[in-house]
């Protein structure tokens, strides 16, 4: 299967990550390198382009779409939260801009042998990287009822997940659960009929919730903005594309630390704490797809885009 992937508001992340023709440029999930082609494309001769990736496939697709681009560009296999490491091993301290599209790519869920999807019947895998050893399938049938109740309730916000929990503890102890289509019809047997009638696909926030802590997605964010935040030189801009509330929210909250990182209480006349912005929101509200993208890519529709930027004062 092909990798296809259509980039989520790509003009805007363009127009938003200000790119310098002689800039650095990293792409913390490159996918099938729809918003790097773009970056490259604006590129000079010194430019550099950086493309971080987990997934073999999306670096061999990436890698064939940028090879016209030559030495600009550099493809490395690894999680974003390893970007400091991999940028100090090509020899760069700071860069002009950075990006993150936080979603599944459409090739991931399109394939049905990865797991990630609920609508086909495949082995429970989902891993990101499948240099992995656990799956989805090890979540689902060893973690404690409590632990998949935690894990659907935070993670998948899902108002049935103590339900779903009981009911799949109460199926594994028959047999173990091995597909997602196994999954899907134990998760609608703990969702009351009338519920499954509206609102979306009864399964999509439990599969969601696993995916998530399978690969460790919302604890790799929280671990890795303040130092991304950091490796932008003065003017530089990172921009990250997020699908869920629980993404976005922890998105909004790291910006707007390092934009207001004063911890003296409301009443005090001056600061004291020393803390000093790293800079500042470069769009106070989310950038959303406008509604030729919503009709052209219904998977756009929940995609949220902020940006901060560098400033001056980085003492």
């Amino acid at each position: 299967m092909e990798f296809s992937h259509v980039s989520v508001l790509l003009g805007e992340t363009i127009e938003q990550l200000n790119i310098r023709p002689d800039g650095i440029y990293v792409d913390g999930t490159l996918g099938g390198g729809g918003h790097a082609f773009e970056v490259c494309k604006r590129l000079s001769e010194k430019g550099r382009f950086i493309g971080i990736d987990q997934d073999a496939d999306a670096i061999r697709a990436a890698g064939e779409r940028l090879s016209r681009f030559g030495e600009r560009v550099t493809i490395v296999r690894s999680n974003y939260c390893n970007m400091r490491q991999e940028l100090q091993k090509l020899g760069i301290d700071r860069v002009d801009g950075i990006l993150l599209d936080l979603g599944v790519s459409s090739y991931q869920l399109d394939s049905r042998e990865r797991g990630f999807t609920y609508r086909e019947d495949a082995p429970l895998d989902m891993r990101m990287d499948q240099r992995q050893t656990r799956t989805a399938r090890e979540i689902v049938n060893t973690y404690s009822e409590q632990e998949l109740f935690r894990v659907i309730r935070d993670y998948g916000e899902d108002k049935f997940a103590k339900n779903i929990a009981k009911h799949v503890v109460a199926a594994r102890e028959r047999k173990p659960i091995e597909t997602t289509g196994e999954l899907v019809e134990i998760i609608k047997g703990a969702i009351p009929a009338k519920v499954r009638m509206s609102g979306g696909h009864p399964a999509k926030r439990t599969f969601q919730a696993l995916r998530i802590e399978l690969n460790g997605e919302l604890t790799v964010l929280k671990d890795s903005l303040d130092d991304m935040i950091d490796l932008l030189k003065p003017g530089g801009r990172i921009c990250v594309i997020t699908f869920h509330s629980l993404e976005d929210r922890m998105v909004k909250s790291i910006f707007k630390t390092n934009e207001n990182p004063c911890t003296c209480p409301s009443n005090f006349p001056v600061c004291v704490c020393g803390n000093k912005p790293k800079g500042r929101l470069a769009v106070k509200k989310p950038i959303v797809p406008g509604e030729e993208e919503l009709y052209k890519n219904k998977r756009s529709k929940s995609a949220k885009l902020r940006v901060f930027e560098r400033i001056e004062n980085e003492s």
